[in-house]
């Protein structure tokens, strides 16, 4: 499934969580971790429970505590049984802490249905472990990432330069979190936009991750719901010659064809496929 917008929402405000359901993302995260204070966990995840048992007109993910906290264990129990469409594992060091969550989620009774979205470079070990191993994982169904974490493992005391753009380090965790994804065939997402007042910004820096390839955004405010989705969504003239582009292949056989003077082969039905993708996506 293909998902543009990721809303985080505090699961301890019910009243928030219920404006969410107007908000128009494709995806809801239920946050249990940072937006939740220590002391208000258990009754954010009784929140999260009652939410789930009522229907929405979008998929909703639950965010539970880094298995570190010793918290993923009852975040998980205490929601599974609501049947969540999937688990964000924030703090994600690789494929192993992929296969925990997963076997949490068994064991609380949870389908084979919940995915997973691991959020892959809240540390420089996590950014290093992207370098060198395949995220794959039959519940693993997106892969993002973060800047705001990575900074403070790495003692950085910023993560963007004076005109908004990732500095390197941060820059190359974003493009090993979408090629990560691409191997392992599953969403590549962008990390929030933290500036929510800032519209230009957030839609300059949602057209870049769509150009290089990232499926979708994560969004902290319902305002950033509506411009991310308007960059997603392919113009007329882009849709008519991914149209036209998979006709003249399919009337070639396949293979190799000419549109309009240009020599057409698998790059471009390919990228003709993630446009018509883009116009219809999965909800």
């Amino acid at each position: 499934m293909t998902f543009r917008t990721y809303l985080f929402v505090p699961a301890d405000s019910p009243r928030k969580m219920e404006r969410a359901l107007q908000s128009g993302a494709d995806a809801l995260i239920l946050d249990l971790e940072d937006s939740v204070a220590a002391d208000r966990k258990d009754a954010a995840r009784a929140e999260v429970a009652r939410f789930l048992d009522a229907p929405a007109p979008m998929a909703r993910f639950v965010r539970v505590n880094a298995l570190c906290t010793g918290l993923t264990e009852a975040d998980v129990a205490s929601t599974a049984a609501a049947r969540p469409d999937g688990y964000v594992l924030p703090k994600c060091e690789g494929p192993d802490d992929i296969e925990t969550l997963s076997g949490l989620v068994d064991q609380a009774g949870g389908a084979a249905s919940v995915r997973i979205m691991a959020i892959a470079t809240e540390s420089v070990r996590a950014v290093r472990r992207l370098m060198r191993e395949n995220w794959s994982h039959p519940r693993l169904s997106a892969l993002t990432w973060g800047g705001e974490d990575l900074s403070a493992d790495m003692g950085a005391s910023r993560n963007r330069d004076a005109g908004g753009a990732y500095l390197g380090p941060f820059q190359l965790a974003r493009n090993l979190t979408l090629l990560a994804a691409l191997e392992a065939g599953v969403e590549a997402i962008d990390a929030v936009y933290t500036d929510f007042a800032n519209a230009e910004g957030l839609r300059d820096e949602t057209a870049e991750a769509r150009d290089l390839g990232f499926t979708g955004k994560l969004a902290i405010h319902p305002a950033q719901v509506a411009p991310i989705h308007d960059v997603f969504r392919p113009d007329p003239g882009q849709v008519e010659w991914a149209r036209r582009v998979i006709a003249a292949l399919a009337a070639a056989g396949g293979g190799v064809a000419r549109l309009d003077g240009e020599m057409l082969d698998r790059p471009h039905l390919l990228q003709a496929q993630r446009i018509l993708a883009r116009c219809n996506p999965s909800l």
